[in-house]
C-alpha cells in the first residue's frame, strides 16, 4: 500500500564532477560486482558540471533512461555524480544497485543525500519505519533542502503523524517559494489534520486553485483507505 501510495504524490515530486580511478561500468559489470568509487570531498570540475546539468534537463523532461545513460558516458568521483545515478537507477527499476551506491555514500560521507536516498529507497519497498529514521538523519544534515523535507513530510503523512508532517512541508513550500511537490502534499496534510486555516493560508498566499484543492482531496482520501 506504501508503494501505491508513493506513487500517486511522489509522482509530483520527486529525487557532480571529479573523475574517479579507473571508474566502474556499472552497465557492464554484474550487479555483486558494482562497486562506485566515490569521494566524499570531491568537487564537481567544469566539464562535468556540464554533464550534470544535461542530466537534470533529462530529468525535468521525465526522461530517466536517458538521464542514466549521460551519466554513465563519464563517470565521476563526488557525491553530486553519485546521488543522481542512485536516484536514476531507482528511477528505472534497479533497486539493488541504488541501494549499493546510498549505502556506499553512506558508509564513506554519512552525509544528508545519501540518507535521502536510502530513506527513498526504503518508503519504495514499503519500509516505513527505516524510512522516517533515514529521511530524519538526513533532514539533520541538510536542513535547507526543500526535496528532503518535502520527502520527510511525505512519509510523515504516511504514519499518521499530520502535526509534524506540516512543519517540514511547509518549510519544504517556502524553501522552494511556493513551488515543487510540497505545495500539493501540504495540502494533503492541511486536509488530513482538518486544518481550515491551513488551506485558507495556502489560497491566500499561494494562489491555492480550486482543480489544485480537488486533486488534493482526492489524494488525501486514497491516504485514509
Amino acid at each position: 500500500m506504501v508503494r501505491s501510495r508513493l506513487g500517486v504524490i511522489t509522482g509530483m515530486m520527486l529525487l557532480m564532477g571529479g573523475c574517479a580511478q579507473q571508474p566502474v561500468n556499472p552497465v557492464t559489470q554484474e550487479s555483486d560486482a558494482f562497486k562506485p568509487v566515490i569521494r566524499c570531498h570531491d568537487d564537481v570540475e567544469p566539464e562535468g558540471r556540464v554533464q550534470l546539468e544535461m542530466v537534470d534537463t533529462l530529468i525535468s523532461r521525465d526522461k530517466p533512461y536517458a538521464a542514466l545513460a549521460q551519466l554513465q558516458k563519464d563517470h565521476q568521483s563526488n557525491q553530486e555524480y553519485w546521488q543522481r545515478y542512485g536516484e536514476l537507477l531507482a528511477k528505472t527499476g534497479d533497486m539493488d544497485r541504488a541501494l549499493t551506491v546510498f549505502t556506499r555514500m553512506r558508509d564513506q560521507c554519512d552525509s544528508g543525500e545519501a540518507y535521502h536516498g536510502l530513506g527513498m529507497i526504503d518508503l519504495k519497498n514499503g519500509n516505513l519505519t527505516d524510512s522516517l529514521d533515514a529521511f530524519r538523519k538526513a533532514v539533520d544534515r541538510l536542513p535547507a533542502s526543500a526535496s528532503v523535507r518535502n520527502d520527510y513530510g511525505y512519509a510523515l503523512l504516511l504514519e499518521g503523524d499530520y502535526k509534524k508532517a506540516k512543519l517540514h512541508l511547509r518549510t519544504a513550500l517556502e524553501l522552494e517559494n511556493g513551488t515543487g511537490a510540497a505545495r500539493q502534499n501540504l495540502a494533503v496534510a492541511y486536509l488530513l489534520d482538518g486544518d481550515n486555516k491551513g488551506l485558507a493560508f495556502l489560497k491566500k498566499t499561494y494562489s491555492f486553485s480550486d482543480k489544485e484543492l480537488a486533486y488534493a482531496r482526492s489524494l488525501a482520501d486514497q491516504l485514509r483507505r
